[in-house]
């Protein structure tokens, strides 16, 4: 049965034809939470919306029903909920990011003739989750999709891990073995820390054998919504990949088209 307060999508033509519009502002407020505002009380996404309060309280209420929302029982606000995670790693792991994003992979390494490499966070390592090799060949014997990049040692974690706050890096890193993989890795604390400063002031990570020896790497931040979500990289051979920073505005480019992808917008990213 058709609720009375549904009449007051009849005039919003936002949402296209032949799309149900109660879904789609649900979506639309469940969208809103982000890191600016993680959480949002009924009178706020009433404004926002424009929606009565009856509407706002009944679309709060029904994310919440289903965890993707958590309601403050004191202050009657709302946060994001574990729903909204479980579907955000399913997705991850599901393949489609991969399908998502490869052509755009494709493109970078054509221009390039390094490997494109598109990586997410995995606790203390960068996880690769789509890839093409470049035309130098394989940088691995395997597939280069699940390979695990330790957060201190090459650009495609440090494009990442140079983004997060200091404090939470200073969590990451506390009290854990930094290893060494060859004589180019860096492992003192201090000079990890002069690193990260150093690529949020020039917008990029460029390595020469921190993870790999002879192989070099130029990496960007890719951001989700404001937040920071991955990495995107080129690699290869250290001999055949002269000047790595040459290629960061492609790389930039590269990751704006992927943002576009994951969220249909852009939005300038606030270092």
């Amino acid at each position: 049965m058709r609720h009375p307060d549904d009449d007051s999508f009849a005039d919003d033509r936002s949402t296209p034809d032949g799309l149900l519009q109660t879904a789609d502002r649900a979506l639309q407020v469940l969208l809103c939470f982000d890191r600016e505002r993680t959480e949002w009380g009924v009178t706020e996404i009433a404004e926002e919306f424009g929606f009565n309060k009856s509407i706002a309280q009944r679309l709060l209420a029904t994310l919440a029903h289903r965890g993707f929302l958590i309601a403050d029982a004191d202050t009657r606000r709302y946060r994001i909920g574990p729903s909204a995670m479980a579907v955000g790693r399913a997705w991850e792991r599901s393949g489609s990011l991969r399908t998502m994003v490869e052509p755009i992979l494709r493109e970078l390494s054509a221009k390039t003739g390094a490997s494109a490499i598109l990586a997410v966070p995995d606790n203390l390592h960068m996880r690769a989750v789509a890839a093409v090799d470049g035309s130098d060949g394989p940088l691995r014997m395997y597939p280069l999709v699940g390979e695990l990049y330790p957060a201190h040692a090459g650009a495609t974690s440090k494009a990442f891990y140079a983004y997060l706050p200091a404090q939470q890096r200073q969590l990451l890193f506390a009290g854990r073995p930094v290893a060494r993989f060859t004589d180019r890795t860096v492992t003192e604390a201090g000079a990890l820390e002069a690193d990260f400063l150093q690529i949020r002031q020039q917008g990029y990570a460029a390595t020469v054998g921190e993870y790999d020896s002879h192989v070099a790497a130029v990496a960007v931040l890719v951001s989700v919504r404001g937040e920071p979500y991955g990495s995107l990289s080129l690699a290869g051979p250290e001999e055949s990949f002269d000047h790595p920073e040459q290629h960061v505005p492609l790389l930039r480019h590269a990751a704006q088209q992927i943002e576009r992808r994951l969220t249909g917008r852009l939005r300038a990213r606030k270092d």
